[in-house]
């Protein structure tokens, strides 16, 4: 294979191209090469292919993989996994998601090739743009720096993401990958990637600025920090993280955003609160608006009015539904999965509501964003999937334009935030509750609740009212039980961050998957039949099989480097 591809594949402003293997096996497609990318511009643009995986589609054109399956927020694996939501939709469409969805899922599903493609054609990339700009020489040591720097966190960035998916995954850097042999760059997946991740994701927090002036979405210091320190809670170093997480609120000069739906506005984009957002973009030349969130481009409401009449997949779970009821008192109540919250439940719910439900997810009788009224014709199959839409990454209607596609306003420029201020701040209450101070997580979270109780960013109705009773207060008696104050914010959490494909992974980090998704089947496979039957297998289902056909072409003198999971 010639080194040519890896670069064309990488600098995807150069040209549309089709990656359509592995990046291990693909042929020579242009005539770019490194001779004429070795210098300043060549590098810039093989960087900003680096940066364009981070939405985990690929080049869509072409490609054999849907675009949802490496999708940057994760809805598949994060959510539908979870007991945040259902693959929506009805039966018929995408059933190989609800394979996920009920833990049947096997190494031979499309899917999860998908995914592995996404993450370690990152992974190629950023050490394409490693190896260029040792050779440019029209750059000076301290702009190779941080280039460099830029590349080790995105490639950290992209290890993370296949770690936490599939476990034992094999570690390539710039050293141990070759694009001229294949061969060579096969890499066994039997050693902990742990600290190699920490390693790149160290050296962006050491090197690079804390803004960038005019570049959105390049990786910064503080960026780099969070994933560091997000990788250190997920290997339950809770000291190293809090360390790293104080330093980030105390110096990167972050603010929460005054409303909590501030966060999810394509006009708000790259706010005072954002740590980490993946960039989509429309209109700019690309095929079929491939910048426009492509994966999650089947995840709006199905009709009624609101965008098209297309797609109704990711819908609200009923149980996530019910975990924004409250008490009298205003604090999340115990049980989920008691007294299902209804599905109209503007006209027949007057209980307590934490206002963040009807920025999450969309139920009738209450506006959908600004198209008008959730109806039953939002839903395409009530009785398979419930009668919630998704709601986050949706874009106003006084959008459309310049912030959507022109054929489609599914395509849209909403940015995913993949890590906020609000995400740190809860991290930080974790490390509080497991090596710290318990009132200090409590004085953490009482933040994040004063801001989704703040009047002016409810939901509301025509006339102005909020759309339902919302009753939201702080914690204010101490916290003296870390057990208590340990669910306090693995709580806050899921009503914070709701639909954004971290449950699952967050389930499985604290060491409670098997407990919460077997109790949420019990539940949940009395209303979605397909549900029936199924069981999270401790031991097994806490991280995905590695692609069958990743470990077949992994063979090396006739032997595969890669081996599987336990249990698949």
């Amino acid at each position: 294979m010639k080194k040519t591809i890896i670069l064309i594949c990488s600098a995807v402003l150069i040209s549309t191209v089709s990656c359509k293997d592995s990046f291990l096996d693909v042929q020579p497609l242009g005539v770019l090469s490194e001779s004429n990318l070795a210098n300043k511009i060549g590098v810039d643009l093989v960087l900003t292919g680096a940066y364009s995986l981070m939405d985990g589609v690929q080049t869509n054109v072409n490609s054999p993989n849907s675009d949802w399956q490496g999708a940057a927020d994760n809805w598949v694996y994060g959510s539908v996994a979870s007991d945040d939501a259902y693959k929506g939709s009805n039966a018929g469409d995408q059933p190989e998601i609800s394979v996920i969805e009920a833990y049947n899922h096997t190494a031979d599903l499309v899917h999860f090739r998908g995914k592995w493609r996404a993450v370690y054609d990152g992974v190629a990339r950023t050490n394409d743009v490693i190896l260029l700009s040792a050779k440019a020489n029209d750059m000076t040591d301290a702009e190779k720096k941080l280039v460099v720097a830029q590349a080790r966190a995105l490639r950290g960035h992209y290890h993370f993401e296949a770690r936490k998916m599939f476990n034992k995954v094999p570690y390539i850097n710039e050293v141990t990958y070759n694009p001229n042999d294949a061969v060579s760059t096969k890499v066994p997946n039997t050693e902990e990637i742990w600290p190699k991740i920490e390693e790149d994701l160290k050296f962006g927090y050491d090197n690079l600025p804390a803004k960038w002036s005019g570049a959105p979405g390049r990786m910064t210091k503080w960026s780099s920090a969070a994933l560091l320190a997000k990788a250190k809670l997920f290997q339950g170093k809770y000291a190293e993280a809090k360390t790293i997480l104080e330093d980030i609120i105390n110096n990167g000069g972050y603010k929460l955003m005054p409303k909590y739906g501030d966060n999810y506005r394509t006009a708000l984009n790259n706010n005072t609160e954002s740590i980490l957002e993946v960039q989509y973009s429309v209109n700019d030349g690309a095929a079929i608006s491939n910048n426009g969130n492509r994966g999650g481009t089947l995840n709006y409401p199905y009709g009624g009015g609101a965008l098209t009449t297309c797609c109704g997949f990711f819908q609200p779970s009923q149980n996530l539904a019910n975990a924004f009821k409250t008490t009298e008192d205003g604090l999340p109540i115990t049980d989920p999965a008691t007294a299902d919250l209804p599905i109209d439940n503007s006209q027949t719910y007057a209980g307590p509501l934490d206002p963040r439900i009807d920025h999450t997810l969309g139920r009738d009788g209450v506006p959908y964003l600004d198209w008008g009224i959730h109806n039953p014709q939002y839903i395409r199959d009530r009785a398979y999937a419930g009668g919630f839409s998704p709601k986050k990454s949706s874009p106003l209607k006084a959008e459309n334009g310049s912030l959507t596609w022109s054929n489609n306003p599914r395509q849209n420029a909403n940015n995913y935030r993949m890590i906020k201020l609000s995400t740190v701040m809860l991290w930080l209450a974790e490390c509080e509750v497991e090596v710290g101070d318990l009132n200090k997580a409590r004085a953490l979270v009482n933040q994040i609740r004063v801001r989704a109780s703040n009047p002016e960013g409810y939901v509301k109705m025509a006339d102005g009212k909020p759309a339902g009773n919302y009753v939201i207060k702080t914690y204010d008696t101490a916290w003296t039980d870390k057990t208590i104050a340990r669910n306090a914010v693995r709580t806050e959490s899921r009503l914070e961050f709701g639909m954004e494909g971290h449950r699952f992974f967050d389930l499985v980090r604290w060491g409670i998957a098997d407990q919460v998704l077997n109790k949420y089947i019990e539940i949940e496979s009395t209303k979605r039949t397909y549900l029936r039957g199924s069981t999270f297998k401790k031991g097994k289902n806490e991280y995905f099989p590695i692609p069958n056909q990743e470990i077949l072409n992994s063979q090396k003198d006739g032997k595969p480097t890669l081996v599987q999971n336990p249990g698949y």
